[in-house]
């Protein structure tokens, strides 16, 4: 209806523009005036029926491409909105897991630092035990060593002993009495326990 009345209005216009442009050239004298102005009616009805026809739907196809635009430029803002948070998302978690692995870490490292306190204070429990026992082992050889060198000693200083107050007499009287105690039978055992 409105195109109707628009394209009413348009011809009004154009009928009222041609009328006054052939009174100015019919008072100019010209004889085909009349076949010019209505040639160009035609031409301006025929142009305006064209773009009537065309231009609406041209400018719907545009209108809705550029909707159509407009409506995949904010799809695709949406999406790159999303995909922002879905990263700052990760980031955050990130950190988080960051912060996760540094705390596993610090307790994993004091955990360590326990275990080998501990097992250093093992070896070295350990090896004050088998440096007591090498001790006292090296205490026993030098005191078993010492006994046999005063067991030495001793002998040596007795044979020295004897021999000084030994004589010949003595000697022979020692012998005599060793022989004596041989040829009783039986007694030589018994007299020496």
């Amino acid at each position: 209806m409105k195109r109707v009345l628009r394209c009413a209005a348009l011809l009004v216009t154009i009928g009222g523009a041609i009328a006054s442009a052939q009174e100015n050239h019919e008072a100019a004298g010209d004889p085909m005036i009349g076949w010019k102005i209505a040639n160009f009616v035609i031409l301006v009805v025929g142009l305006g029926y064209l773009i009537a026809k065309t231009l609406p739907q041209f400018f719907r196809a545009r209108t809705e491409s550029i909707q159509k635009g407009i409506a995949e430029a904010q799809q695709l803002k949406r999406d790159a909105e999303k995909r922002a948070a879905e990263m700052d998302a990760r980031l955050n978690a990130l950190g988080a897991e960051i912060e996760k692995f540094r705390v596993e870490a610090r307790a994993e490292m004091e955990h360590e630092s326990a275990r080998i306190r501990e097992e250093t204070g093992k070896q070295i429990e350990k090896l004050q035990r088998q440096a007591e026992y090498e001790i006292e082992s090296a205490g026993k050889a030098a005191r078993r060593d010492l006994k046999k060198y005063a067991a030495e000693l001793a002998l040596e200083l007795a044979e020295k002993r004897i021999r000084s107050r030994l004589d010949a007499a003595a000697e022979a009287g020692l012998v005599d009495g060793f022989i004596q105690d041989l040829s009783r039978p039986g007694q030589g055992q018994g007299s020496r326990n």
